[in-house]
């Protein structure tokens, strides 16, 4: 209720959300990792808000973004911040104790090489912290929404009209319809990581459940974290 209250203030106050649900997150991956000293990756660190909660919570974390004004736009570029692709990260294999990434994966064109490449970069017995929008869900759309449901290039031509500027996701270019089901069975079919978890990220625990339901879960689920533990080999 806390988040979804602080979400009106998201455009107004930006700050003030975003650093409420970094540490929200922060506490969270908290839970499946031990964050003293470890060295994290944070994919599409964008304004670097989940860095600071990171380096906050202990932790030696670098972050990438594709944008370099995503980087610079809250004051400075800030330290062990690098422009990358999420698609070809420049870290060699297995140097992470965690790779985390908080709603970039609808936003890549690849969602599952990207997440291939989480994978790669994360040390056997590391995790993997994996969140993102689905696209069915309410806001699948982001600031189109829930006009998505009829469809994204028109729900990208109401918004235009309605404010005189297109959206800054653009449906098919910078925003891409990724599922529940599509994130579950690509973790489910590689050999080298084992789920650890698969919940509604906003909900409380009670309604973990509604993962498991086919269908309702692209609507019901509004954010998905998927936690995977890397495998010793």
């Amino acid at each position: 209720m806390r988040l979804l209250s602080a979400f009106r203030r998201e455009r107004s106050e930006p700050e003030y959300f975003y650093d409420l649900m970094a540490r929200d997150t922060v506490a969270q991956l908290g839970a499946y990792a031990d964050l003293r000293g470890a060295t994290v990756i944070d994919v599409g660190t964008g304004f670097g808000f989940f860095a600071r909660a990171l380096a906050a919570a202990g932790a030696r974390c670098t972050g990438i973004d594709h944008d370099l004004g995503e980087l610079t736009a809250h004051g400075g570029r800030g330290e062990n911040r690098l422009v990358a692709s999420a698609l070809a990260l420049p870290f060699r294999t297995g140097a992470a104790d965690v790779c985390f990434s908080s709603n970039v994966l609808e936003h890549v064109p690849d969602p599952w090489r990207m997440g291939d490449e989480m994978v790669r970069v994360t040390r056997p017995g590391g995790t993997v912290f994996l969140s993102f929008t689905n696209w069915l869900s309410p806001w699948g759309g982001h600031e189109t929404s829930p006009w998505h449901y009829l469809g994204g290039d028109r729900a990208a031509r109401w918004y235009e009209r309605r404010t005189g500027r297109p959206p800054k996701n653009r449906y098919g270019r910078s925003l891409h319809p990724v599922s529940v089901s599509a994130a579950l069975a690509w973790a489910r079919r590689r050999e080298d990581v084992r789920v650890l978890d698969a919940l509604p990220r906003y909900h409380p625990r009670w309604a973990e459940g509604i993962v498991r339901v086919p269908g309702l879960r692209e609507i019901a689920t509004w954010n998905l974290v998927l936690v995977l533990r890397k495998k010793d080999r």
